[in-house]
């Protein structure tokens, strides 16, 4: 593992020194350092995208005994290439009645929202955009800022579909929000520090996912309503509202929605990982890869829980989020609370 992050490290310094040694500036070698690594995470948004539309559609078919893309190439991997040149060249059609700064708005900052989320997380030691003190914070901060283009979707398409499907976002994010945060809790608590590294770090000798096992089930649930997955989509549920926020938006503009919806699924694996999954900790492998395999693990299980369950209804949405989680993450903050004063009280 240390091996691996002295490489990291240290192609991180190179790739540093080369830009000031050829501009002759240290603030343009720190801009294009910080370019470099927003390339860098725009590559992974949407490579990961790309995998995992095609591994999507593969799981449904396994679980369903269903048979999947099978035509366009071998196993049907040219699928999502396919979708992807149908997208871009769909014809890009903007209703007469919307709004049209905030309709245009609205998936450009969903994906800005998603893709900002990326630079507080850790894929291996020292390989990481911003390793700020308030790391966790900060991608909490920034994630719940993904209902507001959602909302801004809704209310500006001028479509009673799309306005509800808006309402239903504020509603369901917010109220998944906070048990999502309490879960997060006992975890900061023991290490007593909100810095991704350092979370990682204080799991070298055992993962949170031993001593936080509630915490951990709560933040996969909470995350899978925060992601608008199945069985929370509620958002789209196309049954009742079409598409809801999405309904009046083709082409790339509508891409947009559903390359943030995989960004954040991928993101809040990301954080799964790095909180009780031990980050890139782990014997004989480089710390990315424990790192990418724990977060494909992750991935799995929400691609499980889509093909598995049935949606749920809105009362059961609510009731479940307010009655069933938020007591139960304020038990496991309380519980943890007590456990760090009797085996570890302050001197």
């Amino acid at each position: 593992m240390q091996e691996s992050a002295s490489f990291w490290l240290g192609l991180g310094r190179s790739l540093k020194k080369i830009a000031q040694d050829a501009t002759g500036s240290v603030w343009m070698a720190e801009m294009i350092h910080t370019l470099a690594a927003v390339v860098a995470i725009l590559s992974i948004i949407l490579l990961s995208a790309l995998v995992l539309v095609y591994l999507e559609r593969k799981v449904c078919a396994w679980m369903q005994m269903r048979l999947g893309p099978n035509r366009l190439g071998p196993f049907g991997i040219f699928q999502t290439i396919a979708d992807i040149l149908k997208l871009m060249t769909k014809e890009d059609i903007q209703p007469t009645l919307v709004s049209p700064i905030m309709w245009a708005l609205a998936p450009i900052l969903l994906f800005m929202a998603a893709m900002t989320t990326y630079a507080v997380i850790p894929f291996d030691a020292g390989v990481i955009f911003a390793d700020l003190n308030i790391g966790i914070f900060f991608f909490l901060a920034v994630g719940s800022q993904a209902s507001l283009p959602l909302l801004m979707a809704g209310w500006s398409s001028n479509n009673k579909y799309a306005m509800i499907g808006g309402m239903r976002t504020v509603a369901q994010m917010i109220s998944y929000e906070i048990p999502l945060v309490f879960s997060i809790l006992g975890v900061v608590m023991i290490t007593g520090s909100m810095k991704m590294s350092d979370i990682v770090k204080a799991q070298e000798g055992l993962w949170f996912i031993v001593t936080q096992p509630v915490a951990f089930v709560i933040y996969i649930i909470a995350a899978t309503a925060e992601t608008n997955r199945i069985p929370f989509d509620l958002v789209e549920a196309e049954s009742e509202l079409v598409a809801g926020p999405f309904t009046e938006y083709s082409g790339m503009r509508w891409a947009y929605f559903f390359l943030a919806e995989y960004a954040f699924m991928v993101g809040a694996s990301c954080v799964a990982a790095t909180l009780f999954l031990g980050g890139w900790n782990g014997p004989w492998l480089p710390g990315w890869i424990w790192f990418f395999l724990k977060v494909s693990a992750m991935i799995f299980l929400f691609m499980w829980f889509r093909w598995t369950f049935p949606r749920i209804r809105v009362d059961q949405l609510m009731s479940f989020g307010w009655k069933v989680l938020l007591p139960l993450s304020i038990a496991n903050v309380v519980l943890t609370g007590i456990g760090l004063w009797l085996f570890f009280p302050l001197n």
